[in-house]
């Protein structure tokens, strides 16, 4: 699945050597460009053995800078390039590159270009797994994450060499997520704990039976992608495990109201202890401990039933009759149990009265305790696992509206106004 995120003017440098993964480098600029990415691609010689230049420019509409195209009476050089872009992205990065680019060795036009580049870099790895192993290459990759160079896992497959091991290039979904944190970034953000809570919970009436409702978990995936990218350390506590999401963001898979309200309270007290400061966001040297205001995002919704004996095994239709009635129970109301001070709490309430349901949304600031609600109505093209979606986001003090707009842009503003909310 590809995010809704807007990267729109952003440059990316994208740097491709010679791995036999290097056909996977077209589908990360596919991704950056379909975002609205400008992308510029260089290539080593031994790249060009693996994928055609010509196809790179059909995908970025822009000439690839190679050996043969580089000019000095233009922009296509190594220098120019390296001033005009805001992220080099590194994709795939053989062994033999890694290890020069630790000691800064530019024998190469893609290492003449990463010289030459003075922003955010990210690196993804793809080698036989040996060759990753071995201690110079170990060694090497430990010094560009001291350099503060993200590096971008390989994973653990059948290679092309016909070994089982790490060494396979991430998945450009993830390479492309990578890049776009380096991009999108707050320090505000930054270093910050976060809690999230999404989807429809499920009560369990038998073995296959459930109560549950039509919460498809999309605007908390949002909520979660966003807080990732933005540099928060997320805790994702989720009923619907939707694809697509950032593997980085630490996820919890939960059923019904009690489990969500069980692991909630365990991440709330991580959450509220300090966390390790770092010079910047990839650096390897924690230099102390700090204390954001961490923050709670209660975008779950929760079943307010429960059957109140729950069958094991199935229960069959002929023993039930034609008439069957459930005895329920209300389930823990888990906004009112949780306990919010330390943390700054945003809830969500759904409403289809579109004449009742902003004061019922305002109440939940005094009744259940919380900072800030984001208000939606559920009606017409806006329900349940639609693409897109607005909410009224309410304080004590003032309410912002935030147009009908994709989910996930919607949970950067969501975040932005979410930012008076604690100073520190």
């Amino acid at each position: 699945m590809t995010p809704a995120l807007s990267l729109t003017e952003r440059r990316i440098l994208l740097a491709v050597t010679g791995s036999i993964s290097a056909y996977k480098a077209c589908e990360v600029a596919r991704l950056f460009v379909k975002a609205g990415a400008e992308v510029q691609v260089v290539m080593s010689p031994a790249a060009e053995r693996f994928v055609s230049p010509l196809t790179f420019e059909a995908l970025t509409r822009r000439p690839v800078l190679t050996e043969a195209s580089e000019s000095w009476s233009g922009p296509l050089n190594h220098i120019e390039v390296g001033q005009w872009a805001e992220l080099f992205l590194l994709a795939p990065a053989t062994a033999n590159t890694l290890n020069k680019l630790s000691k800064g060795i530019a024998d190469t036009l893609v290492l003449q270009t990463a010289l030459a580049f003075d922003g955010p870099m990210v690196v993804a790895p793809a080698a036989n797994t040996r060759m990753l192993r071995n201690h110079y290459t170990e060694g090497s990759i430990k010094m560009l994450k001291v350099n503060d160079i993200t590096v971008v896992d390989p994973v653990e497959k059948r290679l092309a060499c016909g070994e089982e091991g790490s060494g396979a290039l991430a998945e450009p979904l993830e390479i492309f997520y990578q890049g776009a944190r380096a991009l999108l970034s707050d320090p505000y953000w930054e270093n910050r704990k976060a809690v999230v809570t999404g989807g429809g919970t499920r009560e369990a009436i038998d073995a296959v039976r459930f109560i549950g409702n039509r919460s498809s978990g999309k605007m908390a995936d949002a909520l979660a992608t966003a807080l990732w990218l933005r540099g928060a350390d997320v805790c994702y506590v989720r009923t619907v495990a939707n694809p697509g999401l950032p593997a980085q963001v630490y996820t919890i898979e939960v059923e019904s109201a009690q489990e969500m309200l069980d692991y909630t309270v365990d991440c709330i007290r991580v959450a509220k202890k300090g966390v390790m400061s770092r010079p910047s966001m990839n650096s390897a040297k924690p230099v102390g401990m700090i204390q954001k205001t961490p923050f709670l995002f209660m975008a779950a919704a929760v079943s307010d039933y429960r059957p109140l004996y729950p069958q094991e095994g199935k229960l069959k239709k002929s023993a039930l009759g034609k008439r069957w009635s459930l005895e329920l129970e209300q389930t823990p109301d888990i906004l009112r149990a949780l306990d919010k001070s330390g943390i700054v709490t945003v809830a969500f309430k759904a409403e289809t009265d579109p004449e009742a349901g902003p004061d019922n949304a305002r109440r939940l600031l005094s009744e259940k305790e919380v900072d800030a609600v984001c208000y939606n109505h559920v009606g017409g093209e806006t329900g349940f696992a639609s693409e897109e979606n607005g909410v009224t986001f309410m304080t004590a003090e003032r309410e912002i509206e935030l147009p009908r707009q994709s989910k996930q842009q919607l949970a950067f503003g969501i975040l932005d106004a979410a930012k008076e909310l604690a100073d520190e």
